[in-house]
């Protein structure tokens, strides 16, 4: 029962305590009388993300866009007018050697007249047998006029012909002469006749060997207005358009910023709708001409033969620009004010701005020539959150950020 009684007035005492209703002296806790309440901890620097400058290879690009073009357009018409097109032997997408006949042009009006020239070659050499056979005869006159005047002009001298008789036969001579000239003369007309008649069956010669419209050189057949039945002229729309040996190639513009630093030769990657794939080509062209009013330059990029592409579809090309192996940092690791380019260091763990010298740049990456050195910790996104002398806790950007930051700058 004690022991119970004793047990009570423990647990009453502690309870007490507790409560606070009952106040211990201090001296029964002196270590916690004396002891100093706990400073608050230092707030810490806020994080900024950080990507070390590294040694990489920047490629600077340069993008350009335009229309697929064969590198020279061959027209292809006809020298003929009045003529029925009767045949077509090509068509649009036909790959055409120089000399093959495309198309055909009527001939009948021709056959005849051929004909009819025929008949003139004919008549032709009639008229200078004819002449041929007057020369002989009047050659033949000719002598023996002149025999007989020689004999006259004889037997005058021995007083047996007299002078009138003498003069007869110097007439018949002086006529025999002018005969033959006369048919000297003959022959050399029948004979020009033939030469012109000839002259005129190589023209119409010509002109059947026209109505075989030919290819003038090696290339593929772009367009075809040629239709059977057409009557053609000579000034009229052409009746095929070929792209001289296929050769198909990218006409871009560029504005005039880019264009100084694009030369012949540089390669260039193009990528067409349609085409999974890119297609390499290099620069052919770059014009010495920027349009005053665009401020845009010409740029032709040849294609690869072969290239399984259409003349007139959209493309885009990317021309390498220049090549290096150097420091770089994203480009949204700089800031470029009135022309001069600055970035965000952290050191000691506090922002340094550094003005800085930038060179070609690309996929998101920027050279630096000088400012910042190899392994240095530079802010990823640098004026926008810290001012210089910033404290900072540095936190190092993993792979992906670090990347898409790169690129959005």
């Amino acid at each position: 029962m004690k022991r119970m009684t004793r047990l009570a007035a423990s647990a009453a005492f502690v309870a007490a305590i507790a409560a606070g209703a009952l106040a211990l002296p201090d001296s029964m806790f002196p270590a916690a009388a004396n002891e100093p309440a706990p400073a608050p901890a230092a707030p810490k620097p806020p994080a900024i993300t950080v990507v070390p400058a590294a040694r990489k290879e920047i490629v600077q690009t340069a993008i350009v866009v335009g229309s697929l073009v064969p590198r020279e357009e061959v027209l292809v018409g006809v020298d003929l007018d009045g003529y029925r097109l009767t045949e077509l032997a090509a068509e649009e997408g036909d790959h055409v050697k120089a000399g093959q006949v495309l198309a055909r042009l009527s001939t009948d009006t021709l056959d005849v007249q051929l004909a009819q020239n025929a008949s003139s070659l004919a008549r032709n050499d009639a008229a200078i047998a004819q002449a041929k056979s007057q020369i002989a005869e009047a050659t033949a006159i000719e002598a023996q006029a002149n025999a007989a005047f020689d004999r006259g002009q004889s037997l005058k001298t021995k007083g047996i012909v007299a002078q009138d008789a003498l003069d007869v036969r110097e007439s018949t001579a002086k006529t025999a002469a002018a005969r033959r000239d006369a048919a000297t003369q003959g022959l050399a007309l029948a004979e020009a006749d033939k030469a012109l008649t000839e002259a005129q069956r190589r023209e119409l010669l010509l002109r059947v060997t026209k109505t075989e419209i030919k290819a003038p050189t090696d290339g593929l057949v772009l367009s075809r207005s040629a239709r059977i039945g057409a009557i053609v002229s000579g000034g009229g729309e052409p009746l095929f358009r070929l792209a001289e040996d296929g050769a198909i190639e990218l006409q871009a513009q560029v504005p005039e910023a880019e264009l100084s630093q694009i030369a012949v030769g540089q390669p260039v990657t193009i990528t067409v709708p349609g085409i999974s794939e890119g297609i390499q080509g290099s620069v052919r062209l770059v014009s010495p001409k920027i349009d005053d009013a665009s401020r845009l330059g010409r740029l032709r990029v040849a294609l690869p033969a072969g290239a399984k592409v259409s003349a007139g579809a959209f493309a885009r090309g990317t021309v390498e620009l220049a090549r290096r192996e150097s420091v770089s940092i994203p480009v949204s690791a700089v800031v470029t004010t009135a022309g001069e380019a600055t970035a965000q260091v952290v050191v000691d763990g506090k922002i340094q701005t550094r003005p800085i010298k930038t060179g070609i740049s690309g996929k998101g990456m920027v050279e630096v020539v000088e400012g910042i050195a190899l392994g240095e910790a530079v802010v990823l996104r640098a004026g926008t959150f810290v001012r210089d002398g910033d404290a900072v806790t540095a936190v190092e950007a993993q792979g992906e950020a670090k990347q898409s930051e790169g690129a959005k700058g």
